[in-house]
């Protein structure tokens, strides 16, 4: 299904906006915007904006490469959709727009394009930095991109409507999620092949790994719920309600540097939940903005940055006080947060 949030290459990269000033805080953040196709930075010194970059259509998901010189960004030209909607009935979707746009953090551009299937969604990066696997929704699989040839090798089945896409931390699987079947399934990735699908509700979207990768955790947004899945018996063993469902949409999910607390975006209940792995309760909510959706934790684990799609802003949270310090605007609806450490060679 389609989300309500996520030009040729030469021409992009001669559009940037220049920064505003240079680097002074110790990170940065970098948030997709679906609609008005750019990315938003945000220093760390003061959270202010020190740029828009234009990047391709539909931006959304995003992840650095292994050495953090590089962002990856999924890139699609299927035309946005909301849930229920008659696909027969809207425009033709660009396929010449999908795709994995390569952003190089020192000169500030996208530099590239490399395949990513059929209207990419989400992705992780393997180990090696060689490989990207990539959700195609509209395929209903998960597709193997070599970055060294920018080639699409594999398309693995997954289930209807892939989207979440998260490599255990030994590099060995990675967990897709289907929202149509609402199960998560398991590829090995030297295989390459499918080896469990677990189910785990209605409309699941993420996966969070402990650091040990002995337990994930998912959310199932239609069912307003949290589930911990057992990496090693391929088993939910827990389900964490976070209200009625329907009203509470559980969307992101960022774990603390010391996995002591989950931190789940509700989409229309317009809050951030935090949860205490250890017992499993919710130890606070706190309300960031209109249909919060990608969340994104400081590498220290002191901030947490929500993406407010609708809103068209990103909201700073202080975590030692539960409270916003800052909303920051955003160009067009806000969609994937990723933070990384501030470089020298950073514009």
């Amino acid at each position: 299904m389609k989300t309500f949030w996520l030009i040729p290459v030469l021409i992009l990269a001669g559009c940037a906006t220049a920064p505003k000033e240079p680097v002074k805080g110790a990170y940065r953040v970098y948030v997709t915007n679906e609609v008005s196709g750019d990315l938003t930075i945000i220093d760390s010194a003061n959270f202010d904006v020190v740029a828009n970059v234009p990047l391709g259509k539909r931006p959304r998901g995003i992840h650095a490469s292994r050495d953090g010189k590089t962002i990856y960004v999924a890139l699609s030209g299927s035309p946005i959709a909301g849930p229920g909607v008659d696909e027969s009935k809207l425009p033709p979707p660009d396929k010449s727009a999908d795709g994995i746009g390569v952003f190089d953090i020192a000169q500030n551009k996208i530099v590239k394009m490399v395949e990513g299937g059929s209207d990419p969604e989400n992705f992780d990066v393997s180990l090696d930095g060689k490989t990207i696997y990539v959700s195609n929704e509209d395929a209903g699989g998960l597709s193997f991109v070599d970055l060294t040839t920018g080639k699409a090798t594999l398309t693995v089945e997954t289930g209807e409507e892939p989207e979440g896409v998260t490599l255990t931390p030994d590099g060995k699987h990675v967990y897709v999620t289907s929202e149509g079947d609402g199960t998560v399934s398991v590829i090995d990735v030297d295989t390459r092949k499918l080896l469990h699908k677990i189910k785990v509700g209605r409309r699941p979207r993420n996966v969070v790994f402990t650091p040990d990768g002995k337990k994930a955790f998912v959310n199932a947004e239609n069912d307003a719920t949290v589930l911990q899945i057992d990496t090693e018996k391929h088993a939910v063993v827990k389900t964490i309600s976070l209200g009625e469902a329907g009203k509470v949409k559980p969307m992101g999910l960022a774990l603390s540097p010391d996995s002591r607390h989950l931190y789940v975006s509700t989409g229309r209940a317009m809050n951030v939940v935090t949860i205490d792995t250890a017992t499993s309760k919710i130890v606070s909510t706190l309300e960031v903005g209109k249909r919060p959706w990608g969340i994104g934790l400081s590498p220290d684990g002191k901030m947490l940055f929500s993406a407010n799609g609708p809103a068209n802003d990103i909201s700073i949270i202080d975590l030692a006080t539960n409270a916003i310090l800052k909303k920051v605007k955003a160009t067009g609806s806000p969609w994937g947060v990723l933070v990384l450490p501030a470089h020298q060679s950073l514009p």
